[in-house]
């Protein structure tokens, strides 16, 4: 690994500090739902990087029971078009990706997402010592920048980490990424 990367051009990586985008050897990420779609159903090319970073074990990936669930209604929806058994399949596949973080009980103070719905993502980050949550969805990027969670978990968008990962490539003529812990 390079260690930390350094970003030449101000403002590359959005909502970010330009000068620097630390990720730590194997960061604890956690995946919105849209995210795990984005990675594995629909195969986003924009995110190829990431996908192989992930599925290389360069992040540690963190979900909760309630995440999952909400990923096993989203797969199930009509506008989608994902045969029962590919659904099962790509949740069968990404749970054994995942380290499960148990529900606590009463957590610390945190923002309140402006969809409740999404609420469970900041909750599991924080109860699963997430250095990273990647997201798409505005309500949650906008979360990450309230005072009680922007210096606890970085909250961004995939295409930032792809970013991230592709400026670390060209810094080190390459991605080292670790074989899975």
């Amino acid at each position: 690994m390079c260690g930390p990367l350094s970003c030449v051009a101000h403002g590359i990586l959005q909502g970010m500090p330009a000068t620097t985008l630390q990720l730590p050897p194997h960061p604890r990420l956690l995946l919105d739902s849209n995210t795990v779609l984005a990675l594995w159903l629909f195969d986003d090319p924009a995110l190829a990087l990431l996908r192989m970073a992930i599925e290389s074990g360069r992040f540690h990936l963190i979900s909760r029971e309630d995440c999952l669930e909400e990923l096993r209604r989203v797969l199930a929806y009509p506008q989608f078009k994902v045969d029962p058994r590919r659904q099962d399949d790509l949740l069968a596949a990404y749970r054994v990706r995942v380290e499960l973080v148990a529900q606590a009980g009463a957590l610390e103070l945190l923002p309140q997402c402006r969809d409740s719905d999404d609420q469970k993502f900041l909750e599991t980050a924080i109860a699963g010592s997430a250095d990273l949550l990647a997201s798409r969805d505005k309500a949650v990027l906008r979360s990450g920048r309230h005072r009680l969670l922007r210096d606890r978990v970085r909250v961004l968008k995939p295409e930032q980490l792809e970013l991230a990962l592709r400026i670390e490539e060209a810094c080190c003529g390459g991605v080292d990424f670790p074989a899975h812990m």
